[in-house]
């Protein structure tokens, strides 16, 4: 019989960074965290929030470059990876960003700079917003924008029929396991050719219901309006990243959420897709770093 979620002493053992994990309770989550950087004390603390579906295996590459300047946090979101969901929770984006709040208060670590991919940009900037931090953001390939026209009301919708049926979740688990077709469903869906090894560690996730269910759990209750309404009201840095061959998040999605928030830069990446962070991580880091350095050092 398969495991409902991954566990850490099965599917942890080869875990991209492994060293740097550990678990903490925190608002009622045994959250999996990593956390590496410099050995001196004070260097800046920088925040990754991954996306819908992910895990922290998705910095694998980003987290060292970025570790080399920086006290670098990343964690798996609620229902994702290993980090186990709770039944008496919804998790809205206004509560994701309040459990992280909880959860940095309970590491003593006060972020510097928010890196967030995809909906992970979203958790970035409500928390920010929430928090009223003047620090940096970086949003790659951020999912900030509601669908367009009907597709704004059926998704939500559509997701939450999918959650409370429960052969959905194993039904796309099973047909993970099947060879090579995580790395098919990834590169039709995102755009990006990542390595054989990434595409792994998402095959493993995928093939694991609890962990589709938290996805699917997260999108049914994906609301972006009051989101979206606060976007005007950012007062802190904005850099939003865009992959040029991006199949999930339309470059006019991006631009559309730029205009509304005030002084928001725009960097187009070529030949790169959603999954730009893990198919050139050294691009990235360089983009991080020197939007991150122009405004830490003033």
């Amino acid at each position: 019989m398969s495991r409902r979620y991954p566990e850490w002493t099965i599917d942890g053992q080869d875990w991209p960074n492994h060293p740097a994990s550990r678990f903490v309770e925190a608002d009622g989550y045994r959250w999996h965290v990593q956390r590496m950087g410099p050995k001196k004390t004070g260097a800046p603390v920088c925040l990754l929030i991954h996306g819908t579906g992910a895990a922290t295996h998705s910095w694998r590459d980003l987290m060292p470059l970025l570790a080399r300047d920086y006290d670098v946090i990343a964690l798996d979101l609620p229902g994702h990876g290993f980090t186990g969901p709770t039944a008496v929770r919804q998790v809205s984006l206004p509560k994701m960003a309040a459990s992280i709040g909880l959860l940095l208060e309970g590491l003593e670590a006060w972020p510097d700079v928010v890196v967030g991919h995809s909906a992970g940009a979203a958790i970035g900037l409500q928390l920010v917003l929430d928090k009223c931090w003047k620090i940096p953001l970086v949003g790659l390939n951020p999912a900030l924008m509601l669908f367009p026209g009907l597709a704004a009301k059926l998704f939500p919708q559509l997701a939450k029929m999918l959650f409370t049926n429960p052969f959905v979740s194993r039904i796309f688990a099973r047909w993970a396991r099947y060879p090579g077709e995580t790395e098919k469903f990834l590169r039709r869906s995102t755009g990006s050719r990542i390595d054989a090894a990434g595409a792994l560690y998402y095959g493993r996730l995928f093939s694991h219901s609890g962990h589709c269910d938290g996805a699917i759990r997260m999108m049914a209750n994906w609301r972006l309006e009051g989101l979206q309404r606060r976007l005007p009201d950012v007062d802190t840095p904005v850099l939003l990243v865009h992959g040029q061959k991006d199949n999930a998040i339309p470059r006019s999605a991006v631009q559309g959420a730029a205009a509304l928030i005030p002084g928001c830069r725009v960097e187009e990446v070529a030949n790169l897709g959603h999954l730009a962070h893990e198919e050139d991580p050294e691009r990235l880091a360089g983009i991080i770093r020197e939007f991150a350095r122009s405004h830490l050092d003033r």
